[in-house]
C-alpha cells in the first residue's frame, strides 16, 4: 500500500514536471513571437531560472542595446556616441561608437585644409602626383613655340597641367587618435560598404601633430569640386562621416 502510494505521487510529480516544460515552453515560444523588451522581462519574472533564462536574458540586453545605439545615432554628437561607449564597451555596436567618436575630431580641421598630406609638416614625406617628392626641383620652363607653328595648334598641355585639371580637391573620410592602423581599417571598411562610390581613389593617411597627440587623417586627393562634393554628399547621407578639403590658395 505504501509503494502504491509512493508510486502514485512519483507519477503525480512527473507529470506535473512535464506540464511545467510544456507551459514553459509555450510561453517561450511566445515570447520570441513578441520579441520585446517588455515580452522578455515578463518571462524572466516568471521563469527566473527556467532553461531559457539565459537566452531571455541575452535577448533583453540586445534589445535594449539596439534601442540605445539608434537612440545615439539620431543624437549623432560625440557626447551621444561617448555615453553609449561607457553604457556598452564590449557590445555588437561599440566598435562602430567607436569609430564616429574619432571622426568627430573632424572638426578640429579647418575647411580649408589640403588634400593628402600636403602640410608643412608631412610634405617631405607625402609622395606627390607623378612620383616626385617635395625636395625635388621645380620643373623646367617649356620652351616657346617655334615661329612656324600654327597658332591654331596649342603647345599639348603637360603632366603636371593635366593633374591639375583632373582635380585638386579632396575628401577628408576619418581622423584617429589610435593609430594609422585604424586609418586603413577604416578605409578597407568603407570600400567594401561603398565599392561603386570609391571605385578608383586611392587613399592616404597624413598624421597631424596636435595638443592631444598625433591624428591620422584618412585622405583622398586629386578630386575635381564635383566629385568631392558628390563623394561627402552620397557618405553623409549614409551617417558617415565626410569633409571637403578644399586647394590650397
Amino acid at each position: 500500500m505504501v509503494m502504491n502510494k509512493a508510486f502514485l505521487g512519483l507519477c503525480i510529480a512527473l507529470l506535473l514536471g512535464i506540464c511545467g516544460c510544456s507551459r514553459q515552453q509555450s510561453d517561450w515560444e511566445k515570447t520570441r513571437a513578441a520579441n520585446t523588451t517588455d515580452s522578455y522581462e515578463q518571462f524572466l519574472k516568471k521563469y527566473p531560472n527556467g532553461e531559457f533564462t539565459a537566452q531571455a536574458q541575452a535577448r533583453v540586453k540586445e534589445l535594449y542595446e539596439e534601442r540605445d545605439w539608434q537612440k545615439a545615432r539620431d543624437a549623432d554628437t560625440q557626447e551621444a556616441y561617448q555615453a553609449f561607449l561607457k553604457q556598452y564597451p564590449e557590445g555588437k555596436w561599440t566598435e562602430e561608437a567607436r569609430i564616429r567618436v574619432e571622426n568627430f575630431t573632424l572638426a578640429q580641421a579647418p575647411s580649408s585644409a589640403t588634400p593628402a598630406g600636403a602640410d608643412s609638416a608631412n610634405t617631405s614625406a607625402s609622395p606627390v602626383a607623378g612620383g616626385a617628392t617635395a625636395s625635388s626641383k621645380p620643373p623646367a620652363a617649356p620652351k616657346p613655340p617655334a615661329a612656324a607653328a600654327p597658332a591654331s595648334a596649342p603647345a599639348p598641355a603637360t603632366p603636371s597641367t593635366k593633374i591639375a585639371a583632373a582635380g585638386s580637391y579632396g575628401v577628408q573620410l576619418g581622423a584617429f587618435k589610435s593609430s594609422a592602423d585604424a586609418a586603413n581599417q577604416r578605409w578597407a571598411h568603407l570600400d567594401k560598404e561603398y565599392p561603386k562610390l570609391l571605385a578608383g581613389l586611392s587613399p592616404t593617411v597624413a598624421p597631424k601633430k596636435t595638443d592631444s597627440g598625433t591624428l591620422y587623417r584618412l585622405q583622398v586627393a586629386g578630386l575635381t569640386e564635383k566629385h568631392a562634393r558628390a563623394i561627402c554628399k552620397s557618405l553623409k547621407e549614409k551617417s558617415q562621416a565626410c569633409v571637403i578639403l578644399h586647394p590650397a590658395h
